[in-house]
């Protein structure tokens, strides 16, 4: 180590060296400059606001808005870091009521871009602009403008040409670009904003006063006509908003729009909340679409803790997970997400005279449609909710070879898993103690379920639905502690490798709850000394190694409720009845008798829909009765 080395000095940067630092952190890109011109636009008030963009927004970014505007002798400030009208001492930072607040957005743009601005107040007759090249300020000088304030923002970064080497394709930049102007039109749907990019006008939006035309107009009519309205106040929070049918789904979570009292946010816990309320709805690798809108007293949240105001800080996260949790959740029990066939419109003419093979096989393709959980966000019909049963009797079909018992629901058969015992069952004096008797069913191919309801024909994969009932009945059996395990007379041996046999004994104590001991036998062997009676008809040594190839599988560490509802999604899954196999006439009526007593059965554990509904007026509709 030098020790002559001279000690370095210590000296206060130039104001255009922090200004280059602030911009460096909130302007990262064309669409950050988008982002906090918009949001001073809403704070001033616009009820009107026009964005225009050239080349992805690297040459021009031009917001023109019609609210209060900047008086001629504020022009300097405006531009000044850390200058702003919003907040004047510290306690400010703990109830912000409005977008922005910091006051370095505009003289970090002003530092690396040609900036100018032209204002009006309502009680001048004429505005003012000024000119920032690269930090240096011009002179405040007349113009003549509209009340309101323009921005515009041109040759970002040309004075820092490193950063400018950053930026993406025009195509690149125009997608972040869009996207920033799309989170602050959903937070804002009172508010009229147009988009243009290379004078070709992308987005038009009208204000309007229901929230789901604004998603509509952004996204589609398609996307609206899936949205479930789903509504929750807990003490000062409020809940609002749509989510998605689990039939509309994306491979990522850019779909997830969360707004806090107007402001888009990202938050991992309430993400993460929003995937728990889709577990088993959902297939793996896709995410839930949702809007959803949380109002708040200010002074329970700190907007402070990062540079782009994307991320906050919650005073009590755990009751925020648990509210949209339960919101959703709740709402899935009570919404029909039983998927609904609707045929494509048939063609007259064509029908008329015949259509080629190609062209029918076309026509008797469906076209898969989520039912709607919600009539829309004014009026959100609740359907009524199953009754709750005390007791929910095994699915254990008859056998070809066994006579039917009196009571249907008291049966066992070749299809039932060995060592899963009868439940209590419910009393007879209990109100509602069971749902009205099915219409009886007919097996297709060995492998769907065809049968009748009220509202048409009912289409059901017969493995998805057993292993939904599976999965239910199981998951019951270990959270009480009962699930039943089978003890081998001589312990099986299992050859893993290292790593193979770390993870199995990492599992231990959760595969017991399982009805699986395993135990290490030295070397590269396990030993199995139980697992799981339902599983008596297959290998115990397959089981566990397809067990921990589920472990080693997964692409992040499991906690423990997630490895046991893995395990159990397995274990149901290979019970199951299988597509090809035959049941009687009397399993088919007890199958589809014990889908009514399960609110998920909609979907099978791993997201799959167990249902299709081909409804009386599409039938109709297609043999020309009406």
């Amino acid at each position: 180590m030098n020790r002559d080395r001279a000690a370095p000095e210590i000296r206060t940067l130039p104001a255009s060296v922090v200004n280059k630092i602030a911009a460096g952190e909130v302007i990262e890109r064309p669409a950050s400059v988008v982002k906090e011109l918009l949001e001073n636009a809403v704070d001033a008030g616009a009820t009107h606001i026009d964005v225009t963009v050239e080349q992805g927004g690297s040459a021009l970014v031009r917001v023109s808005d019609n609210g209060c505007g900047i008086r001629a002798d504020q022009l300097p400030l405006a531009v000044a870091s850390h200058a702003t009208s919003k907040i004047s001492q510290a306690d400010d930072l703990f109830q912000v009521r409005s977008l922005g607040f910091r006051g370095e957005a505009l003289a970090s743009m002003a530092e690396v871009s040609q900036l100018l601005v032209r204002s009006r107040v309502a009680d001048e007759p004429a505005g003012a602009e000024l000119e920032v090249i690269g930090g240096r300020a011009g002179t405040v000088r007349p113009c003549g403008c509209p009340v309101g304030t323009t921005l515009e923002v041109r040759q970002l970064f040309f004075n820092t040409p490193v950063r400018r080497k950053f930026l993406r394709t025009t195509q690149t930049e125009n997608g972040h670009t869009v996207e920033a102007f799309t989170r602050i039109a959903l937070a804002c749907p009172g508010i009229h904003m147009t988009l243009r990019h290379n004078d070709r006008v992308l987005y038009d939006l009208p204000a309007v006063d229901r929230w789901v035309e604004r998603i509509r107009t952004l996204f589609g009519a398609e996307l609206g006509e899936s949205l479930i309205w789903v509504e929750s106040r807990v003490e000062e929070v409020h809940l609002t908003g749509y989510v998605a049918e689990p039939g509309v789904s994306r491979g990522s979570n850019r779909m997830q729009y969360l707004l806090l009292n107007g402001r888009h946010i990202r938050d991992r816990s309430l993400q993460h909340a929003l995937s728990e309320a889709y577990r088993g709805l959902l297939l793996t690798g896709r995410f839930p679409v949702a809007f959803l809108r949380l109002e708040m007293p200010p002074e329970l949240v700190d907007v402070n803790v990062h540079p782009a105001k994307l991320e906050v800080r919650f005073a009590d996260g755990r009751r925020l997970y648990s509210q949209l949790l339960g919101t959703l959740r709740n709402k899935f029990l009570t919404t029909d997400l039983t998927a609904r066939a609707q045929l494509p419109p048939a063609d007259d003419t064509e029908l008329n005279h015949g259509l080629d093979r190609r062209q029918a096989e076309s026509h008797r393709q469906a076209t898969i449609r989520w039912a709607r959980g919600s009539a829309g966000e004014e009026a959100a019909s609740q359907p009524a909710r199953l009754p709750p049963f005390p007791a929910v009797p095994e699915f254990r079909p008859f056998g070809a070879d066994r006579p039917v018992p009196d009571g249907p629901r008291a049966s066992t058969g070749p299809l039932a898993p060995d060592g899963m015992g009868e439940l209590p069952s419910a009393r007879a004096d209990a109100p509602h103690a069971w749902p009205p008797p099915v219409a009886a069913g007919l097996q297709v191919h060995n492998r769907y379920l065809v049968t009748e309801t009220e509202e048409g024909l009912v289409v059901i994969d017969q493995h998805a639905l057993h292993e939904r009932i599976l999965y239910e009945q199981l998951r019951q059996r270990v959270l009480a502690g009962t699930l039943e395990s089978q003890r081998l007379l001589v312990p099986e041996p299992v050859s893993l490798t290292p790593t193979e046999i770390a993870a199995a004994l990492e599992a231990r104590d959760v595969l017991a709850r399982l009805g699986l001991d395993v135990e290490p036998f030295g070397g590269d062997t396990l030993l199995v000394s139980s697992y799981p009676a339902m599983l008596a008809n297959f290998n115990p040594v397959e089981v566990l190694r397809q067990i921990v190839e589920q472990l080693l599988g997964s692409d992040k560490p499991l906690d423990r409720r997630d490895l046991v509802d893995e395990l159990l999604h397995m274990i149901a899954c290979k019970a199951a009845v299988k597509a090809g196999d035959r049941l009687s006439r009397e399993e088919v009526q007890t199958l589809l008798e014990q889908r009514q007593y399960y609110q998920d059965a909609h979907h099978c554990p791993h997201g799959r829909p167990t249902a299709l509904v081909f409804t009386s007026a599409e039938l109709d509709k297609r043999f020309k009765r009406i």
